[in-house]
């Protein structure tokens, strides 16, 4: 690309130093963070020399950089890391969903509890993890208060609950426990949940055994059904090793500049296997594998050892991480981390196709965008308004970044008292862009309105009110409420043929601010009908009513839990009076849920038309 005077000043101040540099397009959003040993040769090399197709379309779109100057190489790491946290550019590498794997807790003492967590914060516990497999961790949890008579409940009460008389709990709440028995359980489950499960097995055998002998089938049959859940939940991992060591081992594959990067995480000699990631790369495939494990490393606990294959860098991780990193030479953990490789490869095979067949639907659909409007479009905003009879007046708004959703931006607005839908729309919109314009942050290059000309009315209006450069489109909807057509400004219409890339963009995004819309008038809707419920119950004040939603987030839930529950959350008396209003007054809430599902049906097929 043909350098501007404004880029080519600032690469004449690139240092010989090791830093962080950062792209950025027109609007001062940053497209790409990477890391340097020396800024200066590899900023200016963007701008110097031929590139892939992939690399030139990031650099199509830089119009200014900024760097930061590092002292050393792992300092430079770090803070890319950091920096990629936390603005998300788009033609970075990101870490699957940005999202902790779970790992199964065990609290210490004779009270302890086994649960689900995705944060160690207590090191005085034990965990055990991390399960890139959520199933299995929940699986495991759940089978394993099934098995032991240990605590069930977060808030201890005052009489024995269902637990107990299931004698899947020992009463801590309303009586003196053995301490000795409770640890020793607690062991049996540190080992259970280490592999060593023939001990638990072998009981459960034992006691099976009996119950037949004394005719007591039924017991007989649910103990067998224990030991199947065993062997179940343990067929899920494999055991590829005689030593039960615990260690994370990563590899990549890169091809027609895609990157595929798989995690096999081996925990007591189990192996557990993660398909990471595929990617498009728009740098060195080295540095991006290097930058996806500091990115995992961020959100998950570092093991005592990990593995990566030949050429990886090993110091620099080891300053990194603080743990020993391996390139193995040979026997088990060598053909571990070639089958990682051939994993990653397989998986590059298997998915690339339809990742490059998306990116390429993508890429025409904004080149059709970019014709329609005489600029490009980058970013896309749309909204879509919810409410029952003019109650629970909401509005959601999406955002697309060339061709994605980008739900980090999505947002929710409870707006005031409905008068129409234009009226909504005009809300919505002057509330969210003179926010962007107060905070100085740049508009989106479209906005789309899902209707016809009264919606891009209102929107233009408030437009203009706030004297914006702001594009603004409509959807047209035939008489099936399907898009036939996209509305400019000048209410002429631009046809789409359902075969074209352009209208799976749109009909995607159109569903997808419906569903965000919805959702969140449904979850306010339940939220009030909650609330109403726990009004009328004396006994629960606004601490309770607090704690209450928050165990059970929808009335759905509410209505679902048992007595116990309940009774875990609120004194016993307040729980059986709650339990019988909710139970009571179920089939009428029933009634009115469906009467309101309809009604917002019905009001959105009108507003449709």
């Amino acid at each position: 690309m043909p350098l501007t005077d404004h880029i080519a000043q600032k690469l004449a101040l690139l240092p010989d130093k090791p830093g962080c540099y950062i792209m950025k397009d027109e609007n001062g959003e940053i497209l790409y963070v990477g890391k340097a040993k020396v800024l200066k040769n590899r900023v200016r090399s963007y701008f110097h020399g031929v590139h892939n197709s992939k690399t030139t379309k990031l650099v199509a779109r830089i119009q200014d950089f900024e760097f930061i100057q590092t002292s050393t190489e792992k300092e430079a790491l770090l803070l890319e890391i950091n920096l990629i946290k936390k603005h998300r550019p788009p033609f970075n590498i990101m870490f699957m969903d940005d999202k902790m794997y779970p790992y199964i807790e065990v609290t210490k003492g004779s009270d302890f509890t086994v649960r689900i967590t995705r944060k160690v914060v207590n090191r005085k516990n034990d965990y055990f993890g991390p399960y890139p497999v959520s199933t299995y961790a929940y699986d495991m949890v759940k089978l394993i208060n099934q098995l032991f008579p240990i605590r069930k409940c977060k808030t201890m009460g005052k009489s024995a609950c269902l637990y107990y008389h299931m004698h899947q709990c020992m009463g801590f709440c309303f009586q003196e426990i053995d301490e000795e028995e409770a640890l020793k359980n607690r062991e049996k489950i540190i080992r259970f949940l280490k592999g060593y499960t023939d001990e638990v097995k072998g009981e459960l055998a034992a006691k099976m055994k009996q119950a037949s002998m004394d005719l007591q089938f039924e017991r007989a049959q649910e103990l067998l059904e224990q030991i199947r859940s065993i062997d179940y939940v343990q067929e899920k991992q494999t055991i590829d090793f005689s030593v039960r060591d615990s260690f994370d081992a990563f590899g990549w594959y890169e091809d027609k500049g895609y990157l595929s990067i798989q995690g096999f995480f081996v925990r007591e000699g189990k192996l557990l296997e993660r398909n990471m990631s595929i990617s498009p790369v728009y740098e060195d495939s080295e540095d991006a594998f290097i930058a996806y494990i500091l990115q995992y490393y961020q959100t998950n606990t570092v093991p005592r050892q990990i593995y990566v294959p030949a050429h990886t860098n090993t110091r620099i991780l080891e300053e990194a991480l603080q743990t020993k990193i391996t390139i193995p030479q040979r026997g088990d953990r060598k053909k571990l981390i070639d089958l990682v490789h051939t994993n990653a490869k397989e998986a590059h095979e298997q998915k690339f196709q339809l990742t490059y067949a998306k990116d390429r639907e993508l890429e025409r659909a904004n080149r059709q965008l970019a014709k329609i409007f005489d600029k490009p479009v980058h970013t896309i905003e749309m909204f879509d308004n919810s409410h029952i009879s003019g109650a629970y007046n909401v509005s959601g708004l999406v955002v697309f970044k060339d061709g994605k959703p980008d739900k980090s931006s999505y947002r929710k607005y409870q707006l005031g008292d409905y008068r129409s839908d234009t009226d909504s729309m005009k809300e919505v919109i002057r509330r969210r862009y003179a926010r962007l314009v107060k905070e100085d942050k740049p508009l989106p290059d479209l906005l789309l309105v899902d209707g016809g000309a009264g919606q891009i009315h209102a929107a233009a209006s408030i437009r203009d009110e706030l004297g914006l450069n702001l594009t603004i489109a409509g959807l047209v909807k035939d008489d099936k409420h399907t898009t036939r057509a996209l509305l400019d400004e000048n209410l002429q219409e631009i046809s789409l043929e359902k075969t074209d890339s352009l209208f799976f963009l749109l009909t995607r995004m159109q569903d997808e601010v419906h569903r965000f819309a919805i959702t969140y008038h449904k979850k306010l809707r339940s939220k009030g009908m909650t609330k109403s419920i726990l009004d009328d119950i004396p006994g629960i004040g606004p601490a309770r009513k607090k704690q209450l939603q928050a165990k059970f987030p929808s009335l759905k839930k509410m209505k679902a839990a048992e007595l116990p529950e309940l009774a875990a959350v609120v004194p016993e008396k307040t729980a059986a009076l709650l339990y019988k209003r909710l139970h009571d007054n179920q089939a009428k809430q029933e009634e009115l849920a469906f009467q309101t599902d309809a009604i917002t049906q019905d009001e959105i097929e009108k507003a449709e038309d």
